[in-house]
């Protein structure tokens, strides 16, 4: 495996522990402020990050090429409102798209293309990742205010259940 492609795999098992962090912090946020759906959904988001690591991992490993595990950085950000902590969600995962992207590029400039098929999963994930991180900043946009509204989604993201990844390595 080509030292830039293993290196970019590698930091992508910390960002992706990076992610659930954060989203542990963010359901940390929603639970404090009352709002229990909003902290499952987030919940559930830590779970996937976390899962999306092990995917990094387990592929590393599969591929004979050396893990490297580093420090996960602390989420630094204080919210007070919680259309802030949405729309953080979605610049973080702007942000891991670019990240996917990068890593994809680089095997692509050497013909990696068995790390390139391993990507696809995580390109396809992004794209539904950004799309829920959409959606939830425009359900608040649209019901936020009203406190039946807002009670009402808080019970819809309560229903949402954690189902693993289903890529297969």
């Amino acid at each position: 495996m080509n030292a830039k492609v293993k290196e970019l795999l590698n930091q992508q098992i910390n960002k992706e522990f990076y992610s659930a962090y954060l989203y542990l912090d963010f359901s940390n946020y929603f639970k404090a402020k009352g709002l229990d759906g909003f902290a499952n959904w987030y919940m559930i988001q830590a779970q996937e990050e976390r899962d999306h690591a092990m995917l990094f991992y387990t592929y590393l490993q599969n591929e004979n090429q050396e893990v490297t595990l580093d420090a996960i950085a602390k989420p630094d950000k204080v919210f007070t409102e919680h259309m802030d902590v949405l729309k953080a969600g979605l610049e973080h995962e702007e942000y891991v798209t670019s990240l996917i992207n990068d890593i994809y590029a680089a095997a692509y400039d050497v013909k990696d293309f068995r790390t390139m098929q391993f990507l696809d999963w995580f390109v396809k994930e992004q794209g539904e990742e950004e799309t829920n991180a959409n959606d939830l900043i425009t359900k608040m946009e649209l019901f936020g205010s009203d406190p039946r509204s807002l009670y009402l989604l808080n019970q819809e993201l309560a229903a949402r259940i954690y189902s693993a990844p289903s890529l297969v390595l």
